[in-house]
């Protein structure tokens, strides 16, 4: 009788720690499936910093422009609602990587260093890099930018590729591409490396400027996301390929890059 009771004791004990081992597994599994949801709450949450026209910009209380209006319909196509956050552009990685954001779309230039950091939607657009400079400026060509001193947007590409080529000690970084062309105006720079629709704006707005008729460098813009995030990058790419396939993203494009000349 001793025996068959501890039989019995040892059944339950074992019995329990599957159990329980059973619901450990099923918390596991939950979490995984937490940080590999899509999104939260209905919502597609944009990161993104809106001093970039005509990719996004205000007009009024309201972000506008390129990367607004086809993240728009991307949200639409996977029934979902789209809140933008406008925040500094070096916090987009960051806060994608951390999911605060769903994904990040500011006129992204997809390098392999931030391949490293987040994944890469298919390309939805093409970019240039140009370079502004004053009406009466000596700088003629990009052959001349040795020496000088180069005024860049802060962790954006034009900041990579300029201090790359031309040395930390010569690139003035800025919290925005208004701030880097100010810094133009007022002579605290020699030159602004933005991108190309951008630079069209900025000069249209200011008098006295202009830009250099060779650019500087030509890349793919795309949206970036949380590595583990793969379900939503899946999606997106899908929702886009539907997009670009019918013409509503070139449709946008031509929308706001015809209105900007």
């Amino acid at each position: 009788m001793k025996n068959i009771k501890k039989i019995l004791a040892l059944l339950l004990a074992a019995a329990l720690v599957f159990a329980l081992s059973a619901c450990g597994s099923s918390n596991t599994s939950s979490e995984a499936e937490k940080t590999s949801l899509t999104v939260e709450d209905g919502k597609l949450i944009m990161a993104t910093n809106a001093t970039f026209p005509p990719y996004e910009f205000y007009e009024g209380e309201e972000i506008v422009g390129i990367d607004a209006e086809i993240a728009a319909l991307i949200a639409q196509k996977l029934g979902l609602e789209l809140e933008i956050a406008d925040v500094e552009f070096g916090s987009i990685i960051p806060g994608v990587q951390s999911n605060k954001y769903d994904m990040g779309m500011a006129g992204m230039t997809v390098t392999d260093e931030r391949k490293e950091k987040v994944n890469f939607s298919d390309t939805y657009a093409k970019g240039i890099q140009a370079v502004i400079v004053k009406e009466d400026s000596a700088i003629k060509s990009i052959d001349d930018l040795d020496g000088k001193k180069i005024g860049v947007q802060e962790s954006t590409t034009g900041d990579i590729y300029a201090t790359d080529d031309y040395g930390e000690e010569n690139v003035t970084k800025y919290a925005s591409g208004n701030l880097a062309v100010e810094g133009l105006k007022n002579g605290k720079v020699d030159c602004v490396i933005i991108d190309n629709e951008p630079a069209k704006a900025y000069v249209a707005a200011n008098s006295g400027l202009k830009i250099l008729e060779t650019s500087y460098a030509e890349e793919d813009y795309a949206i970036a996301f949380n590595k583990d995030n793969t379900e939503l990058q899946k999606k997106v790419n899908a929702a886009l390929k539907e997009l670009i396939a019918d013409g509503s993203v070139q449709k946008i494009i031509d929308k706001y890059i015809n209105a900007a000349e």
